[in-house]
């Protein structure tokens, strides 16, 4: 099979280490994700995967992460077959292949130009799946989404990307514009968790930048009226944490009682 030649750089390219670390956790035996497609992916995409230095640990954090959100997104469905379904920046993530929401669900997959032309070469058609060329943040995609129906907005590995004023201003052009309410679900990092994900080797390798910094997420319930924080906790589950080596274990042993490390990366779910 002819590999797919990529010339993702900077923030798109990071996109490659969400994919290849939910691939990696997927060939361990008790794997959360069972993401055998990203594999699939991986293998058909010519780029050299190992200067992203993605070890374990880093792809059981990542499938971990990804874990919870799926599992909202599952529950969301399930309460709302006639749900439409936002994942923002999807990059190449297999989510839809994932949750296989039933076709009453309409999905709408939105990321650069660049980005959703690989895609489209690497994923099949699916039915009631659309995929959107467009920054989140610019043009009128969005004018493409039905205003009358309950959404989940799905921003995994987005916020920090953004700028506050951006970030802040997508998210009030998204509630506004989906009248009929739903649920918007995110990652976010705080000041301290910003300055540890550009230190890292795998972020290092790409060049990219990152901006956003969310300390309290109730500033979110703030700047976007209609917003309500309804759960915020951490990715890694004493279930996840046993499976990383013993060092990640002390790390996050010690992280759990300082807490301005606590709260360096949390998941969020909020109402609108």
């Amino acid at each position: 099979m002819e590999r797919e030649e990529i010339s993702l750089t900077g923030t798109t390219e990071t996109l490659l280490i969400t994919l290849y670390g939910k691939a990696l956790e997927s060939r361990e035996p008790d794997s959360l994700l069972n993401d055998h497609f990203a594999e699939q992916i991986v293998s058909r995409i010519d780029y050299d995967f190992a200067k992203l230095k993605v070890d374990r640990n880093l792809s059981i954090g990542l499938a971990a992460r990804a874990g919870v959100l799926d599992d909202w997104v599952r529950a969301f469905v399930g309460r709302h077959p006639d749900a439409i379904v936002l994942h923002l920046g999807c990059g190449l993530d297999t989510r839809v292949s994932r949750i296989d929401p039933p076709s009453s669900v309409e999905w709408f997959d939105v990321d650069y130009p660049e980005v959703i032309d690989l895609r489209r070469r690497l994923y099949p058609d699916r039915e009631n799946c659309r995929m959107v060329a467009s920054s989140v943040t610019v043009g009128d995609w969005l004018a493409q989404v039905p205003r009358d129906r309950p959404a989940m907005i799905v921003a995994e590995g987005l916020t920090p990307y953004l700028d506050a004023d951006q970030g802040k201003e997508l998210l009030s052009q998204l509630v506004s514009h989906l009248r009929a309410g739903g649920e918007l679900i995110c990652d976010v990092y705080s000041e301290l968790g910003l300055k540890f994900v550009r230190q890292s080797p795998s972020f290092q390798a790409t060049g990219a930048e990152i901006h956003w910094a969310i300390d309290d997420p109730r500033d979110l319930e703030r700047a976007v009226p209609g917003l309500r924080l309804v759960d915020d906790v951490s990715a890694y589950r004493p279930q996840h944490i046993a499976r990383m080596d013993w060092f990640a274990r002390w790390i996050v042993l010690v992280w759990s009682f300082i807490p301005a490390l606590r709260k360096i990366g949390r998941l969020l779910r909020f109402r609108f």
